[in-house]
């Protein structure tokens, strides 16, 4: 099982980065995927997810609007385009298959996961002027 993530690097505050995670030796297909970040002395958090069909996303509040994942099965492939980048989100970026996700609107409710999990190696993500 790898996960291999591209795309990191240093950019200025209100550029632009995307990010891919390429897995190969399980079913991508059938594990919802998720990206986190990590920043010195703080703790590992979600960003953004994505359901195993890509049709549902969900995203922490901080990147809402400015950040969107997509998966492209057929290449067992995710992505994370990052716009509008800010020094905050200078991180580690880590993509992860099969951790939990829960997708909520109004009365209706998905949750996704699967009993394997798997890291990727991280890359660095700097903002800086």
């Amino acid at each position: 099982v790898h996960l291999a993530e591209s795309g990191g690097g240093t950019v200025q505050p209100g550029g632009s980065l995307r990010l891919s995670c390429a897995g190969s030796g399980f079913d991508f297909a059938n594990y919802p995927m998720s990206w986190f970040r990590q920043s010195p002395g703080k703790a590992r958090e979600s960003v953004a997810g994505i359901t195993k069909g890509g049709g549902y996303t969900v995203y922490a509040d901080s990147v809402k609007g400015r950040f969107t994942i997509s998966r492209d099965n057929s290449k067992n492939t995710v992505y994370l385009q990052m716009n509008n980048l800010k020094s905050e989100d200078t991180a580690v970026y880590y993509c992860n298959a099969g951790s939990e996700i829960t997708y909520s609107s109004g009365s209706f409710r998905l949750t996704e996961s699967h009993e394997n999990e798997y890291w990727g190696q991280g890359t660095q993500v700097t903002v800086s002027s």
